[in-house]
């Protein structure tokens, strides 16, 4: 087991803002999870994982407890996920994902942004394939024997698992799988009382692109707008 590719992470914005950003996104994906699971997470495991995600951005439990509580009532906002393939400037493909309840105003946001940014909306299926559809999962290494916990995830759906860094520096181990057997790897966590800092489903890039750094700034900031628009969920990239 060895260290595992990840695309470059950045980290543009204000931490108050990107913070901001975070609990909005998560009480978005708790939102979804209700509508389609129902508000316990003791049965519903999507809202169990969007609850590990909102302790790995430290939001607060009062406030995890009132995005369920909203999301139960009838005047709860119907979020659309709807996903926007787009070329940034010097080829980078971007797959960007959105949580919207008006999926007209929200694609006129994200066209906006980039081409404004350099780049141009694609049409379906013409950056998609760079990516693959996997479920991620991050761990604290501490108290794990890793060459064990590998073979035992194996026979669950495990496709990689290696060393890799949190936002700050912090060592993580980093579990991916197909998509379709997050659950199966999600069960066997839990069942070896492993509890993940992060859990998501994620397009991973299949074709990095190498760029100059003032090239690679140019990229990185318009992802740093499309992140900042209030129905972008996410954004996906292939910037190496």
């Amino acid at each position: 087991m060895g260290r595992i590719f990840e695309v470059r992470k950045h980290t543009m914005f204000a931490r108050w803002n990107r913070m901001a950003k975070q609990f909005a996104r998560i009480a978005k994906d708790i939102t979804m999870a209700v509508k389609s699971g129902g508000p316990d997470p003791a049965s519903n495991p999507a809202l169990r994982r969007v609850i590990q995600n909102a302790r790995a951005v430290n939001m607060p439990k009062d406030k995890v407890e009132a995005a369920i509580k909203r999301a139960t009532g009838r005047d709860a906002t119907h979020y659309q996920e709807v996903h926007y393939e787009a070329y940034a400037p010097h080829g980078v493909a971007l797959l960007i994902e959105a949580a919207t309840d008006n999926p007209t105003r929200t694609v006129a946001q994200v066209r906006n942004i980039v081409t404004k940014g350099g780049g141009n909306l694609a049409t379906s299926g013409s950056v998609s394939f760079l990516f693959k559809h996997m479920g991620v999962f991050r761990l604290a290494p501490a108290g794990i024997d890793q060459d064990d916990l590998e073979l035992y995830l194996i026979d669950h759906g495990l496709e990689e698992m290696g060393e890799s860094t949190g936002e700050n520096g912090e060592p993580q181990l980093l579990i991916r799988c197909a998509f379709e057997d997050f659950g199966k790897v999600q069960e066997a966590l839990e069942a070896r009382g492993v509890t993940p800092l992060s859990a998501e489903h994620e397009y991973i890039c299949t074709a990095p692109t190498e760029l100059p750094e003032e090239q690679a700034q140019e990229v990185l900031a318009l992802i740093d707008k499309l992140e900042q628009d209030e129905d972008v969920q996410r954004v996906f990239h292939t910037l190496a």
